[in-house]
């Protein structure tokens, strides 16, 4: 695993041994996101690229969904820390 990787499994995990909560996927997913998104500015014509992007949108969009039902403070707290629904 790469370095940043860790470092946000280590900021957004629960327990010492959490690798796969909503919360750390969320991050992760975020991440990849983000870089993937610098990727399209400069390659605006790869379009099997970006269907997987919409696939990652889609995945955080229902975590983030089941986060929002099954512990509203830590949603609103993950959204706030990663700057999403501005």
């Amino acid at each position: 695993m790469t370095l940043q990787k860790e470092e946000i499994i280590k900021k957004y995990q629960l327990h010492p041994s959490d690798r796969g909560s909503a919360a750390v996927q969320v991050a992760l997913l975020t991440a990849r996101i983000q870089e993937l998104t610098d990727h399209f500015r400069a390659h605006p014509k790869d379009h099997h690229g970006r269907r997987g992007l919409l696939k990652m949108v889609g995945k955080r969009r229902r975590l983030l969904e089941y986060l929002r039902r099954t512990d509203l403070a830590r949603y609103r707290e993950l959204i706030e820390e990663l700057g999403l629904r501005h």
